[in-house]
């Protein structure tokens, strides 16, 4: 995507974030369902990604054609993207298909940090036995074939015992591509889960270590400041001078006094 697109990606996560995590697997087979329209209609597709349309009106045209068909979060997700601006037709598609992945790994995150960790170890475990066989590989990527047997094909190389989220996913890479190996999509959808996780990781950065009592107080601190049972990464810099820095996910807390001292020096600069 070009920088606009991935500014107007940006702005969607953040719109919908509440509907994302909380929509689930529903949510991310609608928004796959709705792509898979939009691919297969050049005339709505560009309508939707019309800049010359007021948002409002391309809002009230997914409405018309999705709104009847889908939940209330699938709708606001919808809303929310063709209400952006984009920078290419395509980038609206590439946006839902992101999206839908992150509503995927939403229903998979209500089991925390591991349902995460699972589903991405479905996701490569499934890349990993594709990739071992050339038949395997061929199989899912015969044109001949329908893409619902593809889409058979690609479930039965899960093990029994996988997710909902997983097998939706591997379903979607194989069946409906978009002009991509579905093993190289697979990983993309794997990275973006990734991604997702270091909601639930925060990285530390302190001056000088920390006792066992110390990081105990940090962990229950942090876990109750932003809602969720997070695992610490702790790394000691000592150039930090003092204080401590703390990132998790796009969310940065910095009270070291080295970056006190570099932003006094930047305001005195000016």
């Amino acid at each position: 995507m070009a920088g606009a697109s991935r500014d107007s990606l940006a702005q969607v996560k953040t719109e919908a974030e509440q509907a994302l995590s909380t929509g689930g697997i529903e949510l991310s087979e609608q928004l796959f369902a709705a792509l898979a329209v939009i691919d297969d209609n050049g005339s709505l597709r560009r309508s939707l990604t019309d800049p010359t349309w007021e948002p409002a009106k391309r809002r009230a045209l997914a409405a018309k054609v999705f709104g009847a068909h889908v939940s209330d979060a699938t709708r606001q997700v919808l809303e929310a993207a063709v209400a952006a601006r984009w920078s290419h037709e395509r980038d609206l598609g590439d946006a839902l298909e992101h999206l839908a992945v992150l509503a995927a790994a939403g229903a998979a995150e209500r089991g925390g940090l591991d349902g995460l960790k699972n589903l991405v170890a479905e996701l490569l475990g499934f890349r990993t036995a594709v990739e071992s066989s050339h038949d395997v590989q061929r199989a899912l990527t015969e044109q001949q074939a329908p893409a619902s047997a593809r889409g058979d094909l690609a479930v039965r190389l899960l093990p029994a015992s996988a997710s909902p989220e997983a097998q939706l996913l591997v379903r979607q890479a194989t069946e409906h591509p978009r002009g991509a190996k579905p093993v190289d999509l697979v990983r993309r959808f794997a990275d973006v889960i990734s991604d997702r996780q270091r909601r639930w990781i925060a990285d530390v950065t302190v001056a000088r270590p920390l006792d066992k009592a110390q990081l105990e107080r940090l962990e229950r601190g942090l876990s109750s400041a932003f809602g969720r049972d997070l695992t610490l990464n702790v790394n000691v810099d000592p150039e930090l001078v003092g204080g401590i820095r703390v990132q998790v996910g796009d969310d940065v807390v910095d009270s070291s006094i080295a970056t006190r001292l570099n932003d006094l020096q930047r305001k005195m600069a000016g």
